[in-house]
């Protein structure tokens, strides 16, 4: 068998199995509630766009602006200025 045959076949061979896994694992009963399920009460848009867009964007800038003031005051010298004047 010659190498491109291997790779077809391999290839073949794992395409085939996550087929079956994605088969194996969809959701039979989805409309049937198990033991234990318990779904809260909805969100609103206000609630879902506060909590999955501006509170990571609030993290990002609170992580950014302490790794600013965190950089500012290190006695590195290679992070507290690093404008380097253009000589001519």
């Amino acid at each position: 068998m010659s190498t491109k045959n291997k790779n077809a076949v391999r290839a073949g061979a794992i395409s085939a199995g996550t087929l079956l896994m994605l088969l194996m694992s969809s959701p039979a009963f989805a409309l049937t509630r198990d033991d234990g399920d318990d779904p809260g009460p909805q969100l609103s848009v206000i609630n879902t766009l506060g909590l999955y867009v501006a509170a990571p964007i609030v993290l990002f800038l609170v992580i950014a602006g302490l790794t600013m003031v965190a950089a500012r005051h290190s006695d590195n010298p290679h992070t507290v200025d690093t404008h380097h004047p253009r000589t001519r």
